[in-house]
């Protein structure tokens, strides 16, 4: 046992547990008895120094799986402030029966030159031996904790299979007497009349909303700390909850499986099956975005090169909303980058397919019907046509079922090229819709013809002098200038979104040797 440099007085803390806290409330319960049996202890030791700090440390009722201890973390801190320099406990399972727990306090411990004693059993922690003594003891006392709780869980699990209530705060509409659910009748009325304004409102917010309205709390209790809970606003977890507890059904769940309750149902079958189907349906309304003022068209029947499904995602800018199409990186074995695609552009395209589809095999009729037609009937329109959708980074694949009639699967060349962290779609001219320009793109040429007004007007500044002007460096000031030279027809086609696919911002930008000769620019650019 070490001891403080400047003194032969060791200060010794007295920490004593029990797991539960049956017998707390005796005269003389097992907290007492093991206090007094380290007590005895250090008074033997009284010729080494040893003094009782008279503070006690008690946890009752707590366990020892766990540091989460009010009378131990005042211990630990103590030890760290150099309080105590060494702990006496009966047994080592009442401090701690965890190895993982052990290993810490002993770390503490060793940086505070403390050390602790058990009373019924003898071993020194200074010690490799010691240590490896006191470890196998803890291996015990840890294999013990998991037997008892296994033996608890197997318990709870048979008697929740036989429908027993098995603790625990009841439901409104429950109250517990004799550890067995009785119906309360007031709160039962509260209880079906919640399930039945559901299915009229068709919403859990609504729900909320009304219920509040009505001055409909949840039940006031207090809990085993004396601390007033309940009494408050039913919020829209607390009612889904409600609204799906096969409790109310007379059921008992356990790990998913519900089986026959002991207590009375306050909701019947039809009731309870016609609210759970309308939360599903709610459910499939928000993740499909039905209710959305853009809902995704193209919903489980995207997939990557990969072969990963691309479900739909967004990102939201001050006053704007980015849709994408993105795939799904769950699985790790899969180390490619992912594709993200804008889901405007891919549905255009999607569209522009099935339009040359529908104009084909029905006529204009057809076709007018699906572009007014409101969005979840666009969707069934998809889905009853197309199997399925690969995007790869030169092509997109569609698929169509066999209903749809024509060929079964058509490629639409479409290059997934990056604009900075964007990822963006280029089609070919033959391809493109009508109107869809590269925003980007025809900024550059409206920039070159600028710069290239700037140089009429120069007079004597040099190009240097109108590149600081403008807030430009001087190299690319100069690719400006060569871009503002296209050739008429190249601007024009910019312009109205019949550039080929390959040119982009930076493909254009990025081209030094652009040639003067227009015929020459047409066959550089892709144009020839």
């Amino acid at each position: 046992m070490r001891r403080p440099a400047d003194s032969k007085v060791i200060r010794c803390a007295v920490y004593t547990r029990k797991s539960d806290e049956k017998g707390l409330e005796q005269e003389f319960n097992s907290l007492d008895a093991q206090r007094e049996a380290c007590e005895a202890y250090i008074a033997s030791q009284r010729h080494e120094g040893w003094k009782l700090i008279p503070t006690a440390y008690d946890d009752g009722g707590l366990s020892g799986g766990t540091m989460d201890r009010p009378a131990l973390r005042q211990l630990l801190a103590d030890i760290k402030a150099n309080k105590v320099d060494c702990i006496v406990v009966y047994k080592i399972d009442r401090l701690t029966r965890s190895l993982a727990d052990f290993a810490r306090i002993v770390e503490i411990l060793d940086q505070s030159s403390a050390s602790f004693v058990s009373v019924t059993q003898a071993f020194n922690t200074t010690s490799s031996m010691g240590r490896l003594t006191l470890n196998v003891l803890l291996s015990f006392a840890q294999f013990e904790r998991e037997v008892t709780s296994e033996r608890i869980r197997d318990k709870i699990a048979a008697s929740k299979a036989r429908g027993m209530w098995m603790g625990g705060v009841p439901p409104l509409g429950y109250a517990v007497k004799d550890r067995k659910l009785v119906v309360v009748p007031e709160d039962a009325l509260t209880v079906r009349m919640t399930y039945e304004r559901y299915l009229e409102l068709g919403s859990v917010l609504a729900l909320a909303i009304d219920l509040d309205a009505r001055g409909i709390r949840s039940r006031p209790r207090t809990d085993r700390n004396g601390v007033a809970r309940g009494n408050a606003a039913f919020s829209r977890g607390a009612l889904h909850l409600m609204l799906q507890n096969r409790l109310y059904r007379g059921e008992m769940v356990h790990k998913g499986k519900a089986y026959p309750g002991e207590h009375d149902a306050i909701i019947d079958q039809a009731l309870f099956d016609q609210v759970g189907a309308l939360i599903a349906q709610n459910r499939n309304n928000h993740v499909d975005g039905v209710h959305a003022s853009e809902p995704s068209l193209l919903i489980d029947k995207i997939w990557d090169a990969f072969g990963r499904r691309m479900p739909p995602t967004h990102s939201c800018k001050p006053g704007k909303r980015y849709r994408y199409y993105a795939s799904d990186n769950r699985d790790a074995r899969l180390k490619e980058r992912r594709h993200r695609v804008p889901a405007g552009e891919l549905e255009a395209i999607i569209i522009t397919q099935l339009r040359k589809r529908l104009d084909a095999d029905s006529g204009p009729t057809s076709l007018v019907t699906f572009e007014t037609a409101s969005h979840s009937e666009q969707r069934r329109v998809i889905a009853d046509t197309i199997e399925r959708i690969e995007v790869h980074p030169d092509r997109i694949d569609i698929a169509f079922t066999e209903a749809a009639g024509g060929p079964a699967r058509v490629s639409v060349p479409a290059m997934l090229i990056r604009r900075g962290n964007e990822t963006r779609l280029a089609l070919p001219p033959e391809e493109r819709v009508a109107g869809e320009r590269d925003p980007a793109l025809i900024k550059l040429v409206a920039k070159a013809h600028i710069a290239r007004e700037a140089v009429a007007y120069a007079g004597e500044r040099s190009i240097a002098d109108l590149a600081v002007e403008q807030g430009l460096s001087k190299d690319y000031f100069g690719v400006l200038l060569r871009i503002s030279y296209l050739a008429p027809d190249i601007v024009a086609a910019i312009l109205d979104g019949r550039q080929p696919a390959q040119l982009t911002r930076q493909s254009l930008a990025r081209t030094t040797n652009l040639a003067i000769d227009w015929q020459q620019q047409r066959e550089m650019l892709g144009f020839g």
